[in-house]
């Protein structure tokens, strides 16, 4: 391991500490009305949020998939059950269920994404917590990232990347009843979207009960109107100038039939109206 750790780069500092004031917030409203007493913290990296989840009054274990992560978080938080995990690994569920099972900044480092979000339904008892950085645009899709490889990020430096629509349609397809995002996101240029910069990190609750705070809100599940296998589905619309040239092609006799349904087009349009 090199002397300089991306976890302890200052940019992660402030991303740390502006999500961590989230999360305390909302752990400390929550907590004793939905009787959380057990964490786990897949993908613990050098264990930031295990021990914050620790200062809160929670039983800590914590996991992720880099043997030297886990020395280090040892070494640096006491009280905390550390050990080496996959999250797409099936016996990551042997761990047992915990009352909140805790996943920042891992998924979008997985080739498997859907398949770690099935094991962490598994093993949540009653409120999952996941964070991490979002590909862009609307539909629930994503895209196959070959990422920079870092000694103490993800394990194969390739990695499926989901829109945010995408990673809440899979926490509602992995069975949890009810997803929420935050009213208000960390106060970070990363989950604030500039006149320049779109926003490319979210904060995602998914549980099996309806949870009443205020500093949620509900996110219904996405569904796309594409449909891959149809050829004309998502096909991009064409332009004016396309369609004219189209019409500048045909035959004579098909110019003046186009024509002819435009104007009884406009025709009957005008009836209607009246």
């Amino acid at each position: 391991m090199s002397a300089q750790r991306i976890f302890d780069a200052k940019h992660y500092e402030l991303l740390n500490s502006s999500r961590a004031a989230v999360v305390s917030k909302l752990l400390l409203e929550i907590k004793s009305s939905l009787g959380l007493q057990t964490t786990v913290d897949v993908g613990c990296g050098l264990g930031y949020f295990s021990g914050l989840l620790l200062s809160l009054g929670l039983e800590v274990t914590a996991v992720d998939g880099r043997a030297e992560n886990v020395e280090e978080a040892k070494r640096r938080y006491q009280g905390v059950k550390f050990g080496q995990g996959n999250a797409e690994d099936s016996r990551l569920k042997e761990l047992g269920q915990f009352d909140l099972v805790f996943c920042f900044g891992l998924l979008y480092h997985l080739e498997n994404p859907l398949l770690a979000i099935r094991h962490l339904h598994e093993m949540t008892k009653k409120l999952l917590l996941v964070e991490g950085v979002i590909f862009p645009g609307e539909e629930p899709t994503m895209a196959l990232v070959d990422e920079e490889v870092h000694e103490d990020q993800g394990l194969n430096h390739i990695a499926f990347y989901p829109t945010e629509a995408c990673l809440v349609k899979m926490l509602y397809r992995s069975e949890f009843s009810h997803v929420y995002g935050f009213a208000r996101q960390p106060d970070h240029p990363d989950y604030q979207a500039g006149s320049n910069s779109r926003r490319v990190r979210t904060i995602l609750v998914a549980s099996r009960d309806p949870i009443a705070s205020q500093l949620l809100v509900a996110m219904p599940e996405p569904s796309t109107a594409i449909r891959p296998w149809d050829s004309l589905s998502g096909a991009p619309k064409p332009s004016a100038f396309q369609k004219l040239g189209r019409f500048v092609k045909k035959p004579l006799p098909d110019k003046v039939e186009t024509v002819k349904r435009i104007v009884k087009g406009r025709t009957s349009s005008g009836k209607d109206g009246n």
